[in-house]
This record gives structure tokens, sequence and C-alpha cells, in this order.
């Protein structure tokens, strides 16, 4: 076995025709930084004339060597360049010359293909462009390029959408025509459907507008949080589909209810400020996982006393903030144990001893009944989605932005595996 087989194998190489000299490597600074440098030859004999297309005869000969410096991928932490002298020719028929190609490069470029495979498969990967171009020492407008150039075109199609569907939004770049930008996916599965650049109604109908009448009339149920457009969306484009609020929605909504209704009789109540502010979390805590046995010494108090004794005091402070308090546990507790009566008489016995900001949650409530039956009949949420804008975040994040929506779009449907490498 040659070393030519054996350094060709270490670095990956296809290239039957790519010979290596005896002192193949060497090390040497590349724009100021330290590099592996493999020192090889292309050469073999051509088919044909490249320029004119005449079959190689003795009118086509040898005419020196053109040296190209690739870069490939990273050899043990160091970043590594092929420098590589192909063979050049000369044709007497046409008066051109032509220099071999190979399957290691592109012609007229420096960055080898299993580089640019290399950046295009990292992409997948929650890092910023900007670390993938630093760890191949290459620009950053190059890994742009490797991303757009690998990937096929994301198309959705129009004929078909999963039974079960579940809506969201996350904040979209400035370059977006809406603050918001819309994304949905399969419910059962957790598979992006597509992702649209403006959440905003007009827009919503236009885009599903595309979507086969078959295709809509499919849907079953649809998991949204209480955005208005989105119900008046499905009512218009999808006549079959049961409309399911996102039960996090709904347990929010009335613990932020509970939590304005603390903050403002704490700013009311100098005397137990401080035990207000610090205790909000026991308010919110589920009633079956507070302590009821255990004492701990607690600063506010300047002594020891179990969680349930904490609650107690607070609740007593003021009337309305037990009222609050009861309606919101019972509204947690219905909707984890899908009691829908238990809901509804909670909502008509406390319309007089809970805080204006629980009154308007429970008119909020009361507005999107039907839909919160629903929401107790069905096992769908939108958890599935919540996780995918968090990754979403990340992605946003770890970038510290991105200027363009499209380009953003293209990065999340990568790294949800949506679209594939184009096959060569």
């Amino acid at each position: 076995m040659s070393h030519h087989y054996s350094i060709r194998n270490l670095l990956n190489l296809k290239e039957e025709n790519v010979f290596f000299a005896e002192e193949f490597l060497t090390e040497e600074l590349v724009k100021g930084l330290k590099c592996k440098v493999f020192h090889a030859t292309l050469t073999y004999q051509p088919e044909a004339c490249y320029a004119c297309g005449h079959v190689f005869d003795p009118t086509i000969i040898k005419h020196g060597f053109k040296t190209s410096l690739i870069r490939i991928p990273n050899i043990s932490g160091f970043y590594a360049y092929l420098k590589l002298r192909k063979q050049r020719y000369f044709c007497r028929h046409c008066q051109s010359t032509f220099t071999l190609n190979t399957t290691i490069v592109e012609k007229n470029c420096f960055i080898s293909n299993a580089t640019k495979l290399a950046i295009a498969i990292q992409a997948k990967e929650k890092i910023s462009e900007k670390d993938i171009a630093k760890q191949h020492n290459v620009s950053h407008s190059t890994v742009n390029r490797m991303m757009e150039s690998f990937y096929e075109y994301y198309k959705p199609n129009f004929n078909y959408l999963p039974a079960h569907l579940c809506f969201d939004e996350f904040k979209s770049v400035k370059s977006a025509a809406g603050a918001m930008s819309f994304i949905f996916c399969d419910s059962n599965t957790g598979q992006i459907v597509d992702i649209v650049e403006d959440r905003r109604l007009h827009v919503l109908k236009s885009y599903f507008l595309q979507y086969s009448r078959e295709a809509r009339n499919a849907v079953q149920t649809i998991v949204i949080d209480m955005y208005g457009p989105y119900i008046s969306l499905i009512k218009e484009l999808f006549p079959n589909a049961e409309i399911i609020l996102d039960k996090f929605h709904l347990v929010q909504l009335f613990s932020r209810a509970l939590n304005k209704t603390r903050i403002r009789l704490m700013n009311q109540d100098n005397k137990n400020y401080s035990k207000l502010k610090n205790y909000w979390k026991l308010l919110l805590k589920e009633r079956s996982k507070v302590n009821q046995t255990h004492y701990h010494y607690h600063r506010s108090f300047r002594k020891q006393m179990r969680e349930v004794d904490i609650i107690n005091y607070l609740l007593n402070l003021h009337p309305e903030l037990k009222g609050s308090y009861e309606l919101y546990h019972t509204v947690q507790y219905g909707i984890k144990h899908r009691n829908f009566n238990l809901l509804k008489q909670a909502l008509e016995e406390s319309e007089t001893n809970v805080s204006n900001y629980m009154k308007t949650a429970m008119k909020t409530f009361k507005k999107h009944m039907n839909y919160i039956e629903n929401t107790l009949k069905y096992n769908y949420t939108n958890g599935v989605l919540e996780g995918i804008n968090n990754k979403i975040k990340v992605i946003k994040r770890i970038a510290f932005g991105y200027k363009c929506f499209y380009h953003f779009k293209n990065r999340i449907l990568i790294s949800q595996n949506l679209v594939h490498i184009k096959k060569a």
C-alpha cells in the first residue's frame, strides 16, 4: 500500500490522481495562522481538450503546473490546506491552455467540497454562523452561501395538511413585515408544517388559501392561544376544525391576574410589603404540593413556620386576595382534572369577592367557554410548539439576531431537519 493511498484515506480524498511528495507535510503561516499544509500533484491524461473537445493526441502537450492553496477540513485542531500542483496542457489544435479538473474542489474555487459539506452539516447545530466560519477559517458570507446552495428550497405541500395542528407565533426579525412571525406544526409529530413571515389576519388568509379546500377541510383540531385573529381565521377557512385553547395560556391568564392583585395590595400595605413580595411563589404553588408538616425559619416573620401558615397569613390580610387565590386554584384544579362543570361553577360563584383583574380574566374565560370545553375534551396542547419556539429563540440569541427573515427561516428549517442536503 503506497503512502499516496494512506494520505488520501487520511484526508478523505476520493481523487485517485493526486500524488503526494516525499515531504508531503509542512507547517506554514497562512493569513498569520500556523497551519498544516499538504503538498500534492494532480496529473492524469485527459480524454480531450477542455476548450475545443479535440480528442487527446500528440497535439495536446503538457504545459507546466498551476498551484492552488485549497482549504480542507481541520487536522488535529489545526487549520489545514492542500497545496495542489495541477497539471496544465496546451492544445495545438485550438491554441489554448487548460488545467486539469478534480473532484476535490470546484473550478475557480479554493475551498474544498469536503469543507463546504462540513459547514452545511454543522448549520444543523445550535451554533452561530460566525463561529462556524471561525472553526473552518472561512468568511461569514461563505457560510451563508453554503447554507443556501447545499440545502434544497423548502416547499410545503399545498394539497395536504395534518388532521391536528398547533398555531403559535414568535418574535421576528426587523426586516420582516410584521413584528411577529407565524409558525404551525403537526400536533401529533411536532413537525413544523411551515413558517409565515407575518401573523396578521389578511396575510394568514392569503397564505392558507393556497391550500386546497380538501386539505383544509381535513383538519379536525387546531390548538391556539387566545389571539382573536386565529379564531376568525379558523372559522372562515377550516370549517371542520375544533378550536382548542392551550391549557398553559388558560392557567397563565388567572396566574397573571392573581399576581397583579397581589402587587396592587402589596403597594398599599407598607407593613406587609416584604411578606407579600417575598412569598409570591407560594401563592401560585399547587395546593397539593404546599408543605403542611415541616417548619422552617422565615426571615420576614422571624420565626419558624410551615408554608401553609404563610399562605393563610397572606390570605387573611385582604379578602380580595383570598377570593382571587381560591378562584385561581379552583381553575387550575379544574383544568388539570378536566372538570368542566367545576370551572363553570367557580366562575358563577366568584363574581363578588375577587379583584378587578380576576373579573377581567373571568370575562375572557367566559367568552371562550366553548373552546375551553374542547381543551378539556382533547389531549392536544401547544407544548410541542412552545419547545420549538424556545429553540428558535436560542438560535436567534446565539447569532445576536438576524437581518433577513428568509435566512432566519432557512436556519430554523435546517435545525429541524425539514430541508435536506441536495443530492450530487
